[in-house]
């Protein structure tokens, strides 16, 4: 049985976040780390050229740049990533992503569960 997930939900775990990827040459590849009520982790893989167009989210959201670089627009405003920085998005805020080479992100994203 396939895991949905990287990492379980429901126990301790590890998973390597640099491991490689099978050829990433067209598209974008994204896995699930870990899914919970309230947060979600994902980990994202861009070949050079692809780009998503802007959108927005109900989510907080973190984006860690893992390796290669990649255009990040907020608000209009791109920001130039490359490995190591983190960006915050903050709920509603439209944003757009474009990979002039091939990067890596996790994306980890927040919503608020109180009732």
């Amino acid at each position: 049985m396939k895991k949905s997930t990287l990492l379980s939900p429901a126990e301790a775990g590890v998973c390597s976040l640099l491991a490689p990827v099978a050829a990433v040459d067209q598209g974008i590849i994204s896995r699930a780390v870990l899914t919970t009520p309230g947060l979600r982790i994902t980990l994202f893989h861009f070949a050079a050229g692809q780009e998503l167009s802007e959108h927005t989210s109900k989510a907080r959201a973190l984006v860690q740049i893992l390796s290669g670089r990649c255009d990040f627009s907020v608000n209009g405003v791109v920001h130039a990533l490359q490995p190591g920085d983190l960006l915050h998005l903050p709920p509603g805020a439209p944003h757009a992503v474009q990979a002039p080479e091939n990067f890596s992100m996790l994306l980890t994203q927040f919503t608020d569960v109180a009732g």
